[in-house]
């Protein structure tokens, strides 16, 4: 009789917990939680997305059992996407799949004279075109990939981490001859700033194009500031800064007749001693280059 109760008494306690706690090889994922980071700052991704590419390789997890969700399945395959950087995929007991994405951020827009268009991102690794649009820089031109991820890569870094710049500056131009031209969104004019600097090192690489961008942008700074700024933002439509002792405007086309006498002027970036001192000019004849 005492067998009989204790046996009687240990169905009774298994029956109740397993009422309190069904078993969890059964449970099915009702819910899936994507989270993508830095969607605010990056856009490439939604979150629709994310589960239209999990339903292709049949991989979205609601209504499975839990027990076939393989979080680290999910994390590989979402990883195999250029506009991801870093997945995490958990499992929780109330049955939900969370899924946090974390994109690459694009640095610039790479859009070349034969009709490939793609991203790089600060790495200058390629991320695939999308169909989001946004206020990066695009670099047109003379590209092929390779120098867009060892030149180009590296000038938009630099643009990108100043503020005024990446304000100001809306798209670099390579030309024929790998002469860097930008494009500012402010005045209505193109800049030259000359070759990048060539490495086959491509720590030295990284090194020469910072310093460089630096040089050529401050000198451009200071003529914005002692010589735009007094004769006006739309006096000249070409500044070269390709030569380290002067920089050769050219002026801006009003109408025919001007365009058939105009010349082009050679100012000196040195900054003046006193706001008041003009900046000098020399005349010099130079023959505009259009961008592409």
């Amino acid at each position: 009789m005492v067998v009989l109760d204790l046996t009687l008494a240990a169905y009774l306690a298994l029956a109740f917990t397993t009422f309190n706690h069904p078993d969890k090889s059964a449970q099915v994922c009702e819910e899936v939680s994507i989270n993508i980071t830095d969607q605010e700052t990056s856009g490439f991704l939604s979150a629709n997305e994310i589960k239209n590419i999990l339903q292709k390789k049949h991989l979205y997890p609601k209504g499975k059992t839990l027990t076939l969700v393989d979080p680290r399945t999910i994390e590989e395959s979402l990883s195999q996407n250029t506009l991801i950087d870093h997945v995490q995929c958990y499992k929780t007991v109330s049955g939900t799949v969370g899924i946090i994405v974390s994109q690459k951020v694009p640095y610039v827009r790479i859009k070349t004279e034969d009709g490939k268009d793609y991203y790089l991102d600060a790495n200058g690794e390629v991320m695939r075109s999308t169909n989001y649009t946004s206020d990066l820089i695009i670099a047109t031109g003379n590209i092929s990939k390779w120098y867009a991820q060892n030149y180009i890569s590296a000038a938009s870094r630099y643009i990108m981490s100043h503020d005024f710049w990446k304000n100001q500056i809306e798209q670099i131009n390579i030309l024929p001859d790998k002469n860097f031209e930008i494009v500012p969104r402010v005045g209505n004019h193109i800049v030259c700033l000359g070759r990048l600097p060539e490495s086959t090192d491509k720590e030295k690489r990284e090194k020469d194009i910072q310093e460089f961008m630096d040089f050529k942008l401050k000198r451009l700074e200071k003529f914005y500031k002692y010589g735009l700024n007094k004769i006006g933002w739309n006096k000249y439509n070409y500044i070269n800064l390709e030569f380290d002792n002067q920089i050769i405007c050219k002026k801006n086309k009003k109408n025919h007749k001007e365009a058939q006498t105009d010349v082009a002027r050679q100012v000196t970036t040195q900054a003046p001693t006193s706001e008041k001192k003009e900046t000098q000019q020399q005349e010099k004849q130079e023959k505009p280059r259009n961008i592409n």
